[in-house]
């Protein structure tokens, strides 16, 4: 896959000096060039397809989109040499020829088994619910505006409409589904330290599993994002609990799936245990807090 890569690398770059200035290349030489760059794209998307399905999904679909990027490179900075006339090097043609690089040196920070590609893919996910929680506790603080970011309508003037703020039952609310989503990010950080620690991808079986816990999880960052969505003004407390019931959801059955599987010995099963707990508190406040709404 790195030889390919590094071949069609090489084509883009012959392909653009070719194109950055007069005159124009034989239509012999025209067609020598396209081969080339057909051929080396060909190969990038052949050894893709060579990977074995057993080796993993999470692992086999970051190799695809490294590829998709390396085809999609190609294909713009091919379009773009059509569309430019042949007087001298375009901006346009210098990104695209610098996106093909770019797409081409991924390569190298590819993960080199499922296990590492799991962690990879966990990591991502901390990341955006590590954003979104802090955006919501940012939010939150006592007082603050949630729209403060925001700029004024000079026709309309200041925004005195309630709907922009908080109420106090709303906050009492909005704390225990801040409770769940920093349950979401302890969830993620567990599991995440679980793979790395005791992951392994030598057989069927651990490869399946490590799949199974890395789609499960893939779940939580969006489910986050809707909870939180949902938490600003004008507050509907039934769709904050129902979409807090799905994070909740998602939750119970990450900490289900990686329990059950090779990368939670009995050592770790302590914090599952008390993270299953933490869940089920927040969710139950919740529950309660919008009893009036059902």
């Amino acid at each position: 896959l790195g030889q390919t890569f590094k071949v069609a690398s090489q084509e883009a770059t012959k392909l653009s000096l070719a194109f950055s200035r007069p005159p124009l290349a034989s239509a012999e030489d025209c067609q020598k060039l396209s081969e080339d760059v057909q051929n080396a794209v060909l190969a990038v998307a052949t050894v893709y397809y060579w990977l074995p399905k057993g080796q993993g999904t999470t692992l086999r679909k970051m190799v695809r989109d490294a590829t998709t990027e390396v085809v999609e490179g190609t294909i713009q900075l091919t379009e773009t040499i059509l569309s430019a006339p042949l007087e001298s090097l375009s901006q346009e043609q210098l990104i695209s020829t610098g996106g093909v690089w770019e797409a081409c040196e991924q390569v190298s920070n590819l993960p080199r088994d499922n296990q590492a590609a799991v962690v990879s893919a966990l990591a991502a996910c901390l990341g955006v619910v590590k954003d979104a929680l802090e955006e919501m506790e940012h939010a939150l603080v006592d007082g603050q505006d949630p729209y403060s970011d925001i700029m004024e309508d000079e026709e309309l003037g200041f925004r005195g409409n309630r709907d922009t703020y908080w109420s106090e039952a709303d906050r009492k609310l909005l704390s225990s589904c801040v409770g769940l989503m920093k349950a979401s990010k302890a969830c993620l950080k567990k599991v995440l330290g679980a793979v790395k620690a005791y992951g392994k991808a030598d057989s069927p079986e651990h490869i399946a599993q490590l799949d199974d816990v890395a789609d499960i999880a893939n779940e939580i960052s969006p489910s986050v994002d809707e909870l939180a969505l949902s938490m600003y003004p004008p507050l509907n407390q039934l769709a904050v609990r129902l979409n807090a019931a799905k994070l909740a959801s998602v939750l119970t059955k990450v900490l289900e799936i990686t329990k059950t599987s090779h990368v939670c010995p009995p050592s770790e099963e302590g914090w599952v245990q008390f993270l299953a707990g933490a869940v089920d508190h927040n969710m139950n406040k919740i529950k309660d807090f919008t009893q009036g709404q059902l």
